[in-house]
């Protein structure tokens, strides 16, 4: 069985890179074990784990390092300096990201996500293993690549999965899973589709480290506040890979009002139709003992690792920069 995680997601909200040595020293005192690292239009994912690194013992990883906007080599060595700095301690989380960040931010193309997470984790693999990797795949060829510095350990790869087919790449050729955005009880509906393809694989189906983001509200639940998560909501739910998860997941009826709005232009109509039952089913929110009830029960039904991503709505920054040290201290697994 594996080992219960509690993770700090980074970059955290409201304070620079430069601020993070004392705050991951002080969470590591109060229990947290890992870090893991995540992207959007922030900072990249590597460079908060190499803050991380250097000041503590954290077992770190990225959640995600994006298998299209990299190439196979910039990753593997990308990977390789963040292994270097932290010797056994790391973990490389890839995977295919979305339309928006791929194409219409790095001009890339979104073509057979499975398949480019699958051939990039079989090139890392061997690449990260010192290999000289001469590699043909349908969505990229690699032809006589070294890293000329060896690693000490063995870097474990875990694969971010939404719907059925990717999940099944992370049972059969990862180490890991990585899921977000979705309720404690849809983790009994994932987790299993992980479990199976790894059986069917040859491999233990218990071995594979079920990982999740988790978005923790820390504001007061006011109608201000609701406001930020159903915005946040549909910043998400609205990009084609989440939308089509989350109808994976049996929410088409209750998320069609907003879909409808959105596809319509009408943005506050389409935040307007969020419904609280998904509000609070997706985003942890409420009083410390709350929270971590909701962590408890993510866990419960089959997660190791949480990440919780701290999010605040509040205008003044000073008070969500204290908001969000009161809510980790609170939420520490030692205390």
């Amino acid at each position: 069985m594996q080992q219960k995680r509690w993770a700090l997601s980074l970059p955290l909200e409201n304070f620079t890179l430069a601020e993070h040595p004392d705050i991951i020293r002080e969470m590591e005192r109060l229990g947290y074990t890992d870090a893991w690292s995540f992207e959007v239009d922030g900072t990249d994912c590597f460079s908060p784990l190499a803050v991380a690194a250097t000041v503590s013992t954290m077992r770190l990883g990225t959640a995600i390092a994006n298998v299209y906007t990299r190439g196979p080599a910039t990753l593997a060595m990308s990977a390789a300096g963040i292994a270097e700095l932290a010797p056994g301690r790391f973990c490389l989380g890839i995977g295919a990201g979305s339309h928006p960040i791929v194409e219409s931010w790095n001009g890339g193309k979104f073509a057979h996500p499975t398949t480019r997470v699958r051939e990039m984790a079989q090139f890392l693999r061997k690449a990260l293993a010192g290999e000289r990797v001469v590699f043909r795949g349908e969505t990229f060829s690699v032809d006589g690549f070294r890293l000329s510095r060896p690693l000490s350990h063995p870097v474990p790869l875990h694969i971010a999965a939404l719907r059925p087919a990717m999940l099944r790449v992370a049972g059969e050729v990862g180490d890991g899973a990585i899921i977000n955005w979705l309720s404690a009880d849809d983790v009994k509906k994932v987790v299993p589709v992980v479990r199976e393809a790894a059986a069917k694989a040859g491999r233990d189906p218990q071995s594979i480290e079920i990982t999740a983001r988790l978005f923790v509200g820390i504001d007061p639940v006011t109608p201000e506040s609701d406001l930020g998560v159903r915005r946040h909501v549909n910043a998400y739910l609205n990009v084609p890979v989440y939308k089509a998860f989350q109808k994976w997941l049996g929410r088409e009826e209750v998320l069609a009002p907003m879909w409808q709005a959105w596809d319509k232009g009408d943005r506050k109509g389409a935040v307007a139709a969020v419904p609280e039952a998904v509000m609070n089913n997706l985003v942890l929110r409420g009083s410390a003992e709350e929270l971590r009830a909701h962590v408890l029960r993510y866990m419960d039904a089959g997660v190791d690792t949480a990440f919780l991503q701290l999010h605040s709505f509040e205008p003044d920054v000073a008070k969500r920069r204290e908001s969000a040290l009161r809510v980790l201290r609170a939420l520490a697994p030692g205390m």
